[in-house]
Order: C-alpha cells, then sequence, then structure tokens
C-alpha cells in the first residue's frame, strides 16, 4: 500500500514511522506480521503508486496484478519492489492511535538503497533517480536539487553580537528616560511659569 505519511523518528536506535489508516488492509497485515517494509520509488513507477492506493490488498493480490517485478527482502518476510532507490526494513515496536490514523513504529532490521541514487544523502542528479514525494490527491512531486547549509557562526560571536544589542537597547532606555525627565521638567516649568497649579 502506499504510504503518505512516513518519517523518520529515532536515530539510537533507528525508527521510522509511518500513519496507516485503521481500515486499510495494510493495518491489518502489519499487526499480524509485526513487521513492514518501505520502499522508495522514483517517478518510474508514479502510476503505478498511485493506482495501487486506489485498491484494498483484501480484494486483490496486488503485485500480481500490477506485475512489478521484487525481490525478497534480507530481514522481513515480505518483497521488495525493483524499480524503487530505497528500501527499509522494519519490526513493528508499537501501534498508537493518533486521531483517525494509527503510527506504526518500525524499528529498522535493514536499509538498502541504490548506490547511484544516495550517498549520505538523496544525490539527485539523475531524474529517474529522485525519490517520489507525495504531495496529496493525484499531486507528487521529486526533489529538485541538494542545498548545503552554512555552519552558523560560533557562539561566542552570537553572544557578542547579543551582548551589543542588549547594550544598544539599554542605552535607548537610559536615553529616552532621560529625554521623558526633560520633558517632565520643562512641562513642570512652564505650569510654574504660567500660574498652573501643579
Amino acid at each position: 500500500m502506499p504510504v503518505g505519511y512516513a518519517m523518520n523518528l529515532s536515530i539510537i536506535p533507528p525508527m521510522v514511522g509511518i500513519a496507516l489508516h485503521p481500515g486499510r488492509h495494510t493495518t491489518d497485515i502489519i499487526r499480524k506480521t509485526n513487521e513492514f517494509a518501505i520502499n522508495i520509488p522514483t517517478r518510474e513507477l508514479l502510476h503505478h503508486v498511485q493506482y495501487l492506493g486506489t485498491l484494498s490488498g483484501a480484494d486483490f493480490d496486488k503485485l500480481e496484478l500490477t506485475d512489478l517485478p521484487t525481490f525478497r527482502a534480507r530481514r522481513v518476510g515480505t518483497v521488495l519492489l525493483e524499480g524503487c532507490v530505497g528500501w527499509i526494513e522494519c519490526a513493528l515496536e508499537d501501534m498508537i492511535e493518533m486521531g483517525d490514523h494509527f503510527l506504526a513504529v518500525g524499528r529498522v532490521v535493514a536499509v538498502s538503497a541504490d548506490d547511484e541514487a544516495f550517498d549520505d544523502h538523496w544525490l539527485l542528479k539523475d531524474q529517474d533517480l529522485k525519490p517520489l514525494h507525495y504531495l496529496g490527491g493525484n499531486n507528487y512531486a521529486l526533489l529538485d536539487y541538494v542545498m548545503e547549509a552554512r555552519i552558523p557562526q560560533s557562539a561566542e560571536e552570537y553572544g557578542k553580537r547579543l551582548d551589543e544589542a542588549v547594550a544598544e537597547q539599554l542605552e535607548l532606555t537610559r536615553d529616552a528616560e532621560e529625554q521623558r525627565s526633560e520633558e517632565d521638567y520643562e512641562r513642570d516649568e512652564f505650569r510654574r511659569r504660567e500660574g498652573f497649579e501643579l
């Protein structure tokens, strides 16, 4: 079953989560087997992903129906789809009710990825090797390019800039207080000269 919501949950131990509707056949299968696998498809599988998301595995053998090539998973008792750029095999740790869905928490027991698509991150060099992302409805997207964030300036530099900003604010506050005091003095003097009661 295509999953619209998948996320990393922990690095140590490695854990991922997928959101499942309680009425889906996949939810029942995961509960019975206590395991699941995540296939990370490419645009080559776009139409298959959408089509498979509209069928229930309770009514059809989806893999037989689509005739997609598969291979045996290394650590869980299922098959994985060829034509993907990544595969994550999981043992079910927990199934948590979250509103109208369940969060299936999986402890990662095996991971593999296409070397041309993934090194220590998605490479995104080849359009055919970019992971497919579900946007909702019939809409999907591919990541476009990798951006590397700059390492922030040292904490000392931030601390110095914060100290300067605080000092500047204090100076402005002192200036404002002095000006208010001068204005109060001038107003009082004006009232005395003009004979107003203070």
